[in-house]
């Protein structure tokens, strides 16, 4: 089977905080339309390398390639701009906002009308809006969070308002799509549904993923390649399979057989 084209490629990627190395020289690509995990300890490097990805954080050195094109430096809003898109560890929701109108600011990059005409209601602004809510009410139909459209995102369940966050995420229509423990907190079923919410997303958009996830059972089910860090450092790379056998894996984060 041919290697799907590359929409993400890292090269040479370090990064420090005072000194103290975050990532060191890490290199590895992501094709097109794979779901892609990291996986590693506490304290690998994992969330540090989705902010140099989406430019949250600036790297000491090394080239960002996505589609096609390399940066030296990829600004946040730039990422937005080419298509990339993020979920954190912690919710990042307005939490006194209703899911329609958090999904809604998604949407923000793909407003066409000034804010003039938003202001008056004039020119482009009535078709935008009516634009903007037919997208938005397409995702939250798709992630199945209908019944909560109109309910203040603070008043639901953890495992809602992941889902709402992905859908904010995914009203972007995102070429690359980050996500940060996505299930961190979950129960197994929770996990199960959110797991066939990304495969969908992967399939019906064919999105490429960049998954952070500490459940290995669920690694292993979900990617089609994964990356594991450990200290900072790269120690496996491939298949989930190639990646279950490898002694470095192994002995830097599954455990020792015995």
């Amino acid at each position: 089977m041919m290697a799907a084209i590359p929409l993400l490629e890292l090269q040479d990627i370090s990064l420090s905080f005072k000194g103290v190395k975050a990532i060191n020289d890490i290199s590895f690509t992501v094709g097109q339309g794979e779901i892609c995990a990291l996986i590693g300890p506490n304290g690998a490097g994992k969330s540090s390398l989705l902010n140099v990805i989406n430019g949250v954080y600036q790297p000491d050195q090394g080239v960002i390639g996505f589609n096609g094109k390399s940066y030296r430096k990829m600004q946040s809003h730039q990422a937005a701009v080419h298509g990339i898109a993020r979920t954190f560890q912690n919710i990042a929701l307005f939490k006194g906002m209703s899911v329609l109108d958090n999904v809604l600011t998604g949407r923000n990059l793909k407003v066409k009308s000034s804010w003039i005409e938003q202001a008056f209601n004039i020119g482009r602004a009535p078709s935008d809006e009516s634009t903007q809510r037919q997208k938005a009410e397409e995702i939250i139909d798709f992630l199945r969070i209908n019944q909560w459209r109109n309910s203040i995102v603070g008043t639901l369940p953890y495992g809602l308002q992941k889902r709402v966050e992905l859908a904010r995420a995914l009203a972007a229509e995102p070429r690359l799509l980050l996500l940060d423990e996505p299930m961190a907190g979950m129960n197994s079923e929770e996990k199960a549904e959110m797991s066939s919410f990304i495969l969908d997303t992967q399939r019906e958009f064919g999105t490429t993923v960049v998954l952070i996830e500490h459940d290995i059972g669920v690694v292993m089910d979900l990617s089609d390649h994964v990356v594991v860090l450990d200290y900072g450092k790269k120690v496996g790379d491939g298949t989930p399979d190639e990646v279950r056998k490898n002694p470095d894996v192994i002995a830097a984060y599954l455990g020792t057989k015995h």
